[in-house]
């Protein structure tokens, strides 16, 4: 079995414009609009994006994950013990899905495929 490693991290943001203006005068990180409700960001040494929320924000990071066979690599968390939360979906770029742990963290896994 190959490795799966960690790709991306996305963050949930009340403000998108409030978000991008801190990263970029605290760190100088560039993004990368995908419509209104989500941004990428690069130049912060691993990738990521915020996504629009109008919900409390209590714990906003969600580790995504890369594989190119969404399918299989489901299936082996599901024999592993992960619970799917989000099945399958498509989106600018891609598809994925999320899932849990045992101890209840949700990742997710995309794949450009």
């Amino acid at each position: 079995m190959k490795p799966v490693h960690i790709n991306y991290v996305e963050f949930k943001a009340n403000d998108l414009e409030q978000i991008k203006t801190f990263y970029q005068q605290a760190f100088a990180w560039e993004f990368t609009d995908y419509g209104p409700t989500y941004t990428a960001f690069s130049n912060s040494g691993l990738e990521g994006g915020f996504e629009k929320t109008d919900q409390a924000i209590t714990n906003g990071a969600l580790v995504v994950l890369y594989d190119e066979n969404l399918e299989a690599v489901m299936e082996t968390v599901i024999k592993a013990g992960g619970k799917i939360s989000r099945e399958i979906f498509s989106f600018p770029g891609g598809r994925r899905f999320h899932f849990t742990d045992p101890s209840g963290n949700e990742l997710a896994i995309w794949s450009d495929k």
